[in-house]
Formats: C-alpha cells, sequence, structure tokens
C-alpha cells in the first residue's frame, strides 16, 4: 500500500509530478490546491475562506484543511492508498495526519521532497499566472508564498527525515526527467 507525501515549494512542480506519479502508482493524487480552488469556483463558504487566505499568500487554517483532508482519505479510492500533494504544511497538520493514519491503522510509506531555485519558481509561477489567469499567483503573493513554505513547511523536512521516511529529488529540469528521478528515488528507497 502507498501512502505518499509530496513536498516542495510553491511552483517546485508538486502538482504536476503528483498526478503522473499517482497514475503511475494507481493511487489518487489529492491536492488541497484543487480542492481549496474548487471550492472556490463553486463559490462554497470554504471556497469564500479559503480565497481570503490564499490571496495573501497565505495558508488556510489548520482546521479547515485538516477537516477537508480527513474527509477526503475515508472516500473509498484512497483506500488502497494516496499521494497527498499540498498537506502536510505545519507540524501540526503533520501531527493531526499522524492521527488520522493511526486511526486506521496505516502510516505513511515515504515523503518527497522537491528541491527547486528560488528564481526559477518565481519565473514559473509568474508564468503559470499568464497562462491560468490565476489571481493567487502575483509576484508579491508568490514571495510571500515561498516565505511562509520557509517558515512552516520547510521545518517539516527535518522532522520526516528524523523519521526516516524522507527522499530529496531535484525538481530543476524537464517534467519528464523529474518523474523519472521521482519514481527511480521511490523505488530506490
Amino acid at each position: 500500500m502507498t501512502r505518499l507525501v509530496l513536498l516542495g515549494p510553491p511552483g517546485a512542480g508538486k502538482g504536476t509530478q503528483a498526478t503522473r506519479v499517482a497514475d503511475r502508482l494507481g493511487v489518487p493524487a489529492i491536492s488541497t490546491g484543487d480542492i481549496f480552488r474548487a471550492n472556490v469556483a463553486q463559490g462554497t463558504e470554504l471556497g469564500k475562506l479559503a480565497q481570503r487566505y490564499m490571496d495573501s499568500g497565505e495558508y488556510v487554517p489548520d482546521e479547515v484543511t485538516n477537516k477537508m483532508v480527513a474527509d477526503r482519505l475515508t472516500q473509498p479510492d484512497a483506500g488502497a492508498g494516496f499521494l497527498l500533494d499540498g498537506y502536510p504544511r505545519t507540524e501540526a497538520q503533520v501531527h493531526e495526519l499522524d492521527h488520522m493514519l493511526a486511526a486506521a491503522g496505516a502510516a505513511l510509506t515515504r515523503v518527497v521532497e522537491l528541491t527547486a531555485d528560488t528564481e526559477e519558481v518565481v519565473a514559473r509561477l509568474l508564468n503559470r499566472a499568464k497562462e491560468q489567469g490565476r489571481a493567487d499567483d502575483s509576484e508579491d503573493v508568490i514571495r510571500r508564498r515561498l516565505e511562509v513554505y520557509a517558515e512552516q513547511t520547510a521545518p517539516l523536512v527535518t522532522l520526516y527525515t528524523a523519521r526516516g521516511l524522507l527522499v530529496q529529488v531535484d525538481g530543476m529540469g524537464s517534467v519528464d526527467e523529474v518523474t523519472q528521478h521521482l519514481l527511480a528515488a521511490l523505488d530506490a528507497s
């Protein structure tokens, strides 16, 4: 059973790689960002709340995110495993995920960190903003998101390394190259 977490700064390619790797492994890619954006598009209460935080580059509060992830992990397609993209983002979310998995008699298989150059990430996100018309990808918001990542999510690398779960993969290169490196790292671990 495969239960993966994919970490990395905004723009490192997590969403692209999550979909590709999950397809290869036969598990769902569960993206909190996609769920938030879908709720924003549908005008739900969660979407309205999430929009306020996303527009300023901040994380949506843990209590909202945790509930959403807990619900998603109980869906039938996640029973055989999953790949989480964008969760956990904080140490409190790590502990909540541990609790969710323990309650189901499960544990994470591996945590992959995609690493990327900051200026390349900014350029990627600015390009994505143009292509997709995403209001949450202005340069100021991108740089704030990178700061928030460094403050709140980067410390998870140390935590998961101490647990023996972390593997790092260079997120720079073509999409196919990164996918190959990621799958090789998972096979080797």
